[in-house]
């Protein structure tokens, strides 16, 4: 588990859902509704959606702090 704040984020291109990246080559997309229920599981293998999840997922785990050295406030 890693820690992100939103602060060092934004030049980030961050997918608009959360998802699932399988072996970098399916996708689950987790759907939501306005007060937070899961509304579909989309499951994608389209090219550019793995390219795009993928790169956002490398991006913020490089940048973000392990759950051990995370300053708890």
């Amino acid at each position: 588990m890693r820690w992100l704040p939103r602060r060092l984020a934004t030049d980030i291109a961050l997918p608009g859902n959360d998802f699932w990246l399988f072996d970098g080559a399916l996708l689950r997309v987790h759907h939501f509704d306005g007060d937070g229920a899961v509304v579909e599981d989309e499951l994608t293998d389209a090219p550019a959606l793995l390219k795009l999840c993928a790169a956002a997922f490398e991006t913020v785990w490089d940048r973000a702090t392990t759950h051990d050295q995370y300053p708890i406030r």
